[in-house]
């Protein structure tokens, strides 16, 4: 009996997991605080964030956005590089393809400037058909504040040295499945 137990725990707790409002990524939790129905995709996105952080004041979370209108992730993916290479304040730092599973995901860096504070945003986008219809894209982004060169090189020193690490725990996660519910919150 305990067997059996552990079997059907194995089988269906990591598809629990996916269903919660919380996710646990890279020994951080974050939680669901922003869901909403995108006017230009018309589909949902759902935006976690770490406990003290919210929409409008992050320096980490992640993404999960559903695209019912595209079809294929390996053109987006495509695309959305060529956006990033022609865009001044973004560097590409690498577009991996699977076409075989009709996958791709991207990891790049852009410059901005909030609160008069200058960052580097990291990002990483897997894009994957989803089963159903459409794409799943789910994102990864961490904000690296800056006011100095020695700063700027150990930021990009961190980001060379786990960039594929990130990208590979990126593409092996399981994308959570979409809560549809317009939210929120501002902590």
């Amino acid at each position: 009996m305990k067997r059996i137990l552990f079997i059907l725990l194995a089988i269906f707790l990591p598809q629990l997991s996916t269903l919660a409002e919380e996710i646990h990524f890279d020994n951080e939790i974050y939680k669901l605080k922003y869901s909403a129905i995108a006017p230009q995709t018309k589909g949902y996105g759902n935006e976690y964030f770490r406990n003290t952080e919210n929409v409008g004041n992050w320096t980490k979370m992640i993404g999960v956005y559903y695209y019912p209108e595209v079809s294929n992730p390996i053109k987006y993916a495509q695309d959305f590089d060529k956006t990033v290479e022609n865009t001044e304040n973004s560097v590409l730092l690498k577009l991996i393809e699977n076409k075989k599973a009709d996958k791709a995901a991207i990891s790049f860096l852009v410059n901005g400037c909030e609160n008069a504070k200058k960052y580097f945003e990291y990002d990483i986008y897997r894009f994957e058909k989803n089963p159903n219809k459409g794409m799943m894209v789910l994102k990864f982004a961490v904000k690296h504040y800056f006011t100095n060169t020695s700063e700027i090189n150990a930021i990009a020193e961190n980001i060379k040295k786990n960039n594929d690490k990130y990208l590979e725990t990126i593409i092996t996660s399981p994308i959570p499945l979409l809560i549809e519910k317009n939210i929120c919150i501002h902590e």
